[in-house]
């Protein structure tokens, strides 16, 4: 009998074209303009086959940026509780990944996304997305005023991320993570819920 040549459904070959198209597709187009039908189209299999791999779009980005966490399931653990401390609850989420060995696959990620442009876009999406994006829902804030707050807070976690991690500026590394909680959660806090400057706030990003 002559074996067929090509892909077939349920192979590891299928599950990594799929994979790659999705990464393709996130990069290029961002994780809200990138559809699963594309992303099957541009696999060479059916819609439904991507379903069955990977279930839902957020599981098959967080499948194919090697996520080391689950946002969706983490950030409304951490965010729950009284609203004044939830700047402090998100930077000891961030502290609690990037200090277990999920942290090594988080640290990659990151020194790529430093030095390369594709995954720079995807690590932007996975930030936006799955991180800021769940946070600020979970807190209920003001949409028009959202992406202001979420980039702000970008800036308090990206700079923690680079100093402890990458550039590891003493007493940082060193430092117990109650200590970075106490020290940057509320600036972390003040973006999130404190009034924005009246022309950060009226910017629309256009």
């Amino acid at each position: 009998m002559v074996r067929r040549s090509g892909r077939r459904p349920g192979n590891q070959d299928t599950r990594s074209s799929i994979l790659d198209a999705a990464r393709s597709a996130f990069a290029e187009k961002g994780y809200d303009k990138a559809s699963i039908r594309a992303i099957a189209a541009e696999a060479g299999v059916d819609p439904a086959l991507v379903h069955h791999y990977f279930g839902t779009k957020d599981k098959l980005f967080l499948a194919s940026m090697n996520a080391p966490i689950d946002p969706g399931t983490l950030i409304p653990q951490a965010l729950r509780g009284p609203r004044e401390e939830a700047g402090e609850r998100l930077v000891r989420l961030v502290l609690s990944v990037w200090d277990s060995p999920a942290g090594t696959t988080a640290l990659g990620m990151f020194r790529s996304a430093l030095s390369n442009e594709w995954t720079a876009r995807l690590l932007r999406e996975f930030v936006i997305t799955q991180v800021l994006r769940k946070a600020v829902a979970e807190l209920a804030l003001d949409p028009v005023e959202a992406p202001a707050r979420a980039a702000l807070v970008a800036t308090q976690i990206a700079g923690l991320m680079v100093a402890r991690y990458v550039l590891k500026l003493e007493p940082l590394p060193s430092a117990a993570p109650e200590a970075l909680v106490a020290a940057i959660g509320p600036n972390v806090q003040r973006f999130l819920t404190e009034p924005l400057p009246a022309k950060l706030s009226a910017a629309d990003g256009g």
